[in-house]
């Protein structure tokens, strides 16, 4: 297949960019047409809103939007949008909010709320005389370059927090940066911490060059390489927890308190110290926090990153959840970093984004934070619990065996028959198959 590059294809209509590639990489057959019309919304300015959220969009990809109920949280209850393809995770948390939901339910703390974000730059002088021009000069002339900029968010409690100098030339030449902490109140704030950033680099150039500190070959030498926000934000970070006496756990599974109790320890534990059952653990959790960011308009690729360096903090990826059983009490916690919005971007755009938040009651951002932070514990929790005791797959695959009925075209009549046929057995496709093979007489 040799096809061609295009030239201006952003220039193009919707339909001139769907005639391109249809024509081009799809034999002209017009099926493919159908498949991304049948996504369109019909509400035609609504579907020029969806259009205009990103760029070169042709069509809609719609995602299952499910809700999770009975979640207490900090006393009130919740319950959660998830926006998520893959089966069980919604049926896990909901099962998992039931289970804590008369055992006084999940407590959430706010640890911290500082954003960070840097001013990278190479500057060959040196390092005590760097710092004795960014303490006595540089760090004043900064804040007040960005007074313009900061003053809506210092109107709302929020704004710059700090400015430190950052000493990198051990690890690289001449590297230093510029590390600023944020407070952005109830917006995600990229688009404020890189304005204010590139502020920074403008302010650093312009004093360095006025500077009597610095001779012109060291003022030559400086270079701003970029400024950005960090997306890993371990001073952003919130703490959900359950607990209650191990006499109380009763789980159904036919096995006794104390060894769910224990077995539930020990799975922790292994997520702990063993990076590959830790990568998997921590992907179950990011299961519930995805679902919610996505159904709330912010930024799961972000999120997903920071949890993740977050795990790997200490030289070693682990667990993001933490397990006790002192004193015949069960305590099982998360301390997830997560920067997040309720206002800015999406959330004040997609109404199933307005929907949801709306549906939360229209959370502060640091609440947002703590239902996220219960909604990936809770996952955890429903993970751990199975696999502890009947094992992950019988309730996956009851979740997936819809799945498998509509790509072999089951009716309506044969899924009940399924749903009845599995009732007292554990899913497998292979048995899906037989049986379904079986019922129409093949």
């Amino acid at each position: 297949m040799n096809h061609k590059p295009v030239e201006g294809f952003s220039k193009l209509t919707k339909q001139g960019k769907i005639d391109w590639l249809v024509n081009e990489y799809l034999e002209g057959n017009s099926e493919y047409q159908h498949i991304l019309n049948q996504y369109w919304n019909e509400n035609a300015d609504l579907q020029k809103l969806h259009d205009e959220f990103s760029e070169n969009t042709i069509s809609n990809f719609y995602m299952p939007y499910g809700i999770a109920p009975n979640f207490l949280i900090d006393g009130k209850l919740f319950a959660l949008p998830m926006a998520v393809e893959e089966s069980s995770v919604v049926a896990a948390a909901s099962k998992a909010a039931k289970f804590w939901i008369d055992k006084g339910g999940f407590k959430t703390t706010i640890i911290n709320n500082e954003k960070l974000g840097h001013t990278h730059f190479i500057f060959n002088v040196e390092p005590h005389k760097l710092l004795h021009f960014f303490n006595f000069s540089l760090k004043k002339k900064l804040i007040e370059a960005t007074n313009d900029i900061t003053a809506n968010m210092r109107n709302r409690g929020g704004g710059i927090l700090d400015i430190k100098l950052v000493d990198k030339t051990s690890e690289m030449p001449n590297y230093y940066q510029l590390k600023a902490s944020f407070d952005t109140v109830d917006s995600m704030g990229a688009n404020f911490i890189n304005s204010c950033l590139e502020q920074f680099g403008k302010t650093l150039k312009q004093e360095v060059a006025i500077s009597e500190d610095f001779t012109q070959e060291e003022k030559n030498s400086l270079q701003i390489v970029m400024n950005i926000l960090s997306n890993f934000t371990p001073d952003c970070i919130v703490r959900a927890e359950v607990s209650c006496k191990i006499e109380d756990l009763k789980d159904d599974s036919g096995i006794s308190n104390e060894e769910f109790a224990s077995k539930f320890k020990q799975a922790v534990m292994i997520a702990e110290i063993e990076p590959f059952r830790a990568t998997t653990h921590n992907k179950g959790i990011m299961n519930g926090v995805d679902a919610v960011v996505i159904a709330t308009g912010n930024d799961f690729r972000a999120t997903e990153a920071c949890a993740h360096a977050y795990a790997a903090r200490n030289g070693k990826y682990s667990s993001l959840t933490h397990c006790t059983t002192d004193n015949g009490v069960f305590r099982f916690w998360i301390d997830l970093p997560i920067s997040v919005g309720v206002v800015g971007g999406l959330t004040n755009l997609h109404p199933l984004v307005k929907f949801s938040l709306a549906l939360l009651g229209k959370p502060s951002a640091q609440e947002l934070m703590s239902i996220l932070a219960v909604s990936g514990l809770a996952q955890n929790f429903g993970a751990l619990r199975s696999l502890v005791t009947t094992g992950i797959q019988k309730g996956h695959m009851k979740m997936h065996l819809l799945n498998i009925l509509n790509q072999l075209g089951a009716t309506e009549e044969e899924k009940q028959h399924f749903v009845t046929y599995f009732k007292d057995k554990t899913v497998s496709h292979h048995e899906v198959i037989n049986e379904f093979n079986r019922l129409r007489g093949q």
